[in-house]
C-alpha cells in the first residue's frame, strides 16, 4: 500500500471514529433507573447511536444485538420477560459507550392521560381526601411512576422531559397524578406485581389535541382547524411564531381595557356613587352562562351595597368572594382592595380599616373570562364579608350586573402557538414519544373541555381510542376512561345539560371492544370541577381493569338500563349488571328519574323498586313516552346495585332542545 494511500486510509479511519464518538448511545427518556416493563410480552427498546454502530440490549441474562441505520436510529425486541427481583439493564454501544438502568421491574404498565383531573395531583395544587394519611402510608416500592412534562408540538416527536420514573414513596407520592395512583395502588395490591405509569396528561385540553391529524379528518368541523394547524407549522419553519404571538397579544390585550364600558366610563363602574338603576339582577354565586349571558366571553361587572354595623367601625374586615372564573379586581367604595387570575382559587381580600365606618359600603368585583365558563361560582357560603370568623356579613344572593365588553366585538384573539388546544399538537408531543412502549392498556379521564360539543365528541372519542391502538399495533389493548363526575349547582326541575350528554358521549365508546368505564357522577362536587375523592375514581378504572384487561369475573359497573314497557301511566325499567339487587341510597325511593309524554316536557318522577325493575309514575305526565334518569350538570343519583357502583345516567329519547317542565 503506498504511502499516500495508507495516509488516506487513516484519515478516513479517524474520521469515522470521530464521528462516532460524536454521536453518543442515547435511549428515550422513557427507559432509566426504576423503571417498569410489561411482562410477558415483547417488549421494544429504542434510541440512537452513530449510524452503522453496533448496539446490544442485555436484561435478564439474555443480550440482543442490533446496528443503527443510516439515520443513526436503532431498535431491538426484548424477548418476554417475568415478574422477579429488580434486574439490570445494559445498552451498549461498539464505541465502549454504556447506559446501565438500574432497578428495572418486570410487572403492569399502564398509560395515564386526559386533562385535569387526571393531572390532578395527590398533594399539590389539588389536595385528596385525607391527604396526609395517604401520604404517610404511601411506601409501596412495587409502584412507579414517570410523569412527562407538558409540550406542544407542530410534528411527531421522539423523546419527551420528564424527570424520570419515580418509586412510590411518602416524598414523590405527593406529585403522583392522584387518580392514576389510586389505580396503580388497588391493581398492585389485588395482583401482587408491580405497576408502572406513565402520566401524560394537560388540564384544560381538548381531545382533538391528543389525536391525530388522520383520524381526525373524516369529523366534521375539523378539517379546517387541521389546515390551520398545518399552515402554523409551514410558518413556524421559517419564522418565530412565538415573537409573532407576542406582538400581536399585547396590542390586542392593550384594547380590552379601551374597551371596557366600566373601565372607560366617568364615574368608572367602582365607583360609589355610580347609578345603578339600569343594571340587571343576578343570584350569585354561579356561573354567568347559567344566568342569562350563555355565549359571553368578555368583562362583566357585578356590584352590592353592604351595611356595615357600628360594631365594625374602623377594623379590617376580610372580603371573601369564593372562585372567580378567570380574572379579578374588586374594589371596595372604589378603592382596589384585590386582584387575582387564578379561576379556581378563592377569592380572600383586606378590606382596610380606614374604610371602614358604619353605614352603606359598595363592593364592585370587574370580572374578565376569555375562554370557557364565567363568573362568581363556588360555595355560597364562601360569600361573605367578615370581621372576625362566625361574624360576618354573608354576600352569596343578589348582585347587580352590567356586561363591560363582548370579546366578540374585538378582532379574534391571536393564537399562540404553544396553545394546547389545537388538534393533533399533544399527540405530537407527549403521546408519539411513548410509542411503542409495552404497556397493558390506557386509562382516561377527559371531557370536561368538550362538554359544549358532545354531539361530535361521539366520533372523536371512539376515533382517538383507535387512533392510539392503531399507532402502538398491539390490537385492542384496554382502554378505560371515567365518566365525567357531577359539577355546578343541582337543577331545580329537569332540563336539558350538555354535561349530561357529554357523558352519554363517553358511554357510547363501550361499544368498541376492550373498553370499560368507571361512572363518577356520584362523587363529584358541585363547587369544585376537580373532586378530592379520587381513591374512588381509581378504585373503579380497577375493577374495570379487572374484568376487561384480567379476565376476572368481577361487576366493575352499576346497573345499566336494559329497556322499558309503559303500562298505563306507569313505566317499567329493567336493568341488568345489578348484582343480585337494585338499591336506592336514599332513604326514600330513588331521585333522579323524570319522564315526559309527548310535550316533551319532562317532570320528575316517583320511582319504587321491584327486584330488578324500577316502576316509575308521575302527576303530571298521564301517557308517559320517554325516560331520564341522572340528567344534569350535578343530578340526584340514588340507584345502585348490590356492589354499591352507581346506575350511569341514561335517556331513552333523542329530542333536540326538549323544554323544560315543572311538576
Amino acid at each position: 500500500m503506498s504511502h499516500a494511500l495508507q495516509l488516506a486510509v487513516a484519515v478516513a479511519f479517524t474520521l469515522s471514529t470521530a464521528v462516532a464518538h460524536a454521536t453518543p448511545l442515547t435511549v428515550p427518556a422513557l427507559f432509566g433507573d426504576h423503571m417498569v416493563l410489561q411482562r410477558d410480552c415483547r417488549v421494544p427498546v429504542w434510541g440512537t447511536a452513530a449510524p452503522g454502530a453496533t448496539v446490544s440490549v442485555a436484561i435478564a441474562g439474555r443480550t440482543v444485538r442490533t446496528r443503527a441505520g443510516d439515520d443513526g436510529r436503532w431498535s431491538v425486541t426484548l424477548a418476554p420477560l417475568t415478574v422477579g427481583p429488580p434486574l439490570e439493564m445494559v445498552v451498549a454501544g461498539d464505541t465502549g459507550d454504556t447506559l446501565r438502568m438500574r432497578d428495572v421491574l418486570v410487572g403492569e404498565v399502564w398509560l395515564a392521560s386526559g386533562q385535569s383531573n387526571m393531572e390532578m395531583p395527590v398533594d399539590g395544587w389539588g389536595k385528596v381526601l385525607d391527604v396526609n394519611a395517604e401520604v404517610a402510608n404511601a411506601t409501596y416500592p412495587g409502584i412507579r411512576m414517570l410523569t412527562v412534562a407538558h409540550r406542544v408540538a407542530y410534528e411527531p416527536q421522539r423523546d419527551v422531559t420528564t424527570a424520570g420514573w419515580m418509586p412510590c414513596t411518602p416524598a414523590n407520592v405527593k406529585a403522583y397524578s392522584a387518580t392514576a395512583y389510586f389505580f396503580a395502588r388497588d391493581l398492585h395490591r389485588e395482583l401482587g406485581l408491580p405497576v408502572g405509569i406513565i402520566h401524560s396528561a394537560w388540564g384544560g385540553t381538548e381531545i382533538e389535541a391528543w389525536t391525530r391529524a388522520g383520524a381526525l379528518a373524516p369529523v366534521e368541523g375539523l378539517p379546517a382547524r387541521l389546515a390551520a394547524v398545518r399552515e402554523r407549522a409551514r410558518v413556524a419553519a421559517t419564522r418565530d411564531l412565538r415573537r409573532d404571538f407576542l406582538d400581536a397579544s399585547a396590542a390586542w390585550l392593550a384594547a380590552v381595557p379601551k374597551g371596557d364600558l366600566g373601565t372607560t366610563a366617568t364615574p368608572p363602574w367602582s365607583s360609589r356613587t355610580l347609578d345603578t338603576s339600569a343594571w340587571k339582577p343576578m343570584t350569585l354565586p354561579t356561573g354567568w352562562e347559567n344566568a342569562g349571558l350563555p355565549d359571553l366571553d368578555g368583562v362583566v361587572w357585578f356590584r352590592r351595597t353592604v351595611e356595615i354595623p357600628a360594631g365594625w367601625n374602623a377594623q379590617d374586615l376580610r372580603l371573601h368572594l369564593g372562585r372567580i372564573d378567570d380574572v379579578d379586581t374588586t374594589w371596595f367604595d372604589g378603592v382596589a382592595v384585590g386582584h387575582d387570575s387564578v379561576y379556581d382559587r378563592p377569592r380572600d381580600y383586606t378590606v382596610p380599616a380606614r374604610l371602614v365606618t358604619p353605614g352603606a359600603h359598595v363592593i364592585a368585583v370587574r370580572v374578565y373570562d376569555w375562554i370557557g365558563g364565567g363568573g362568581l361560582w363556588g360555595d355560597a357560603a364562601m360569600m361573605k364579608l367578615e370581621r372576625a370568623p362566625g361574624d360576618a356579613i354573608a354576600l352569596a344572593g343578589e348582585w347587580s350586573y352590567r356586561v363591560g365588553l363582548d370579546l366578540a366585538t374585538l378582532p379574534p384573539r391571536p393564537r399562540d402557538p404553544d396553545d394546547p388546544n389545537q388538534p393533533t399538537v399533544l399527540v405530537n408531543g407527549m403521546i408519539a414519544p411513548l410509542v411503542p412502549y409495552a404497556m397493558r392498556g390506557v386509562i382516561w379521564y377527559q371531557g370536561e373541555q368538550n362538554a359544549s360539543r358532545a354531539a361530535q365528541y361521539r366520533t372523536l372519542f371512539p376515533a382517538m381510542i383507535r387512533d392510539w391502538r392503531q399507532a402502538w399495533g398491539r390490537g385492542d389493548f384496554p382502554f378505560l376512561f371515567v365518566q365525567l363526575a357531577a359539577f355546578m349547582a343541582p337543577a331545580a326541575e329537569p332540563s336539558e345539560s350538555d354535561w349530561a350528554e357529554l357523558r352519554e358521549a363517553q358511554a357510547m365508546a363501550l361499544a368498541l371492544p376492550r373498553t370499560g368505564m368507571a361512572t363518577a357522577l356520584d362523587v363529584g362536587d358541585a363547587t369544585d370541577i376537580h373532586p378530592r375523592n379520587k381513591q374512588e375514581v381509581g378504585r373503579r378504572l380497577a375493577l374495570a381493569a379487572m374484568r376487561v384487561a384480567y379476565g376476572r369475573d368481577t361487576l366493575s359497573e352499576g346497573p345499566r338500563f336494559r329497556g322499558m314497557r309503559v303500562a298505563g301511566r306507569e313505566v317499567w325499567l329493567r336493568f341488568d349488571h345489578t348484582g343480585g339487587a337494585l338499591v336506592s341510597r336514599s332513604a326514600a325511593s330513588p331521585r333522579g328519574f323524570a319522564l315526559a309524554g309527548a310535550d316533551r316536557k319532562y317532570h320528575w318522577a316517583d320511582a319504587r323498586i321491584e327486584g330488578d325493575t324500577v316502576v316509575l309514575t308521575c302527576d303530571a305526565v298521564a301517557a308517559p313516552v320517554a325516560v331520564r334518569y341522572a340528567w344534569g350538570a350535578n343530578p340526584p343519583c340514588d340507584l345502585v346495585g348490590a356492589t354499591g357502583l352507581p346506575a350511569p345516567p341514561f335517556r331513552t329519547d333523542r329530542w333536540p332542545g326538549v323544554t323544560q317542565g315543572r311538576k
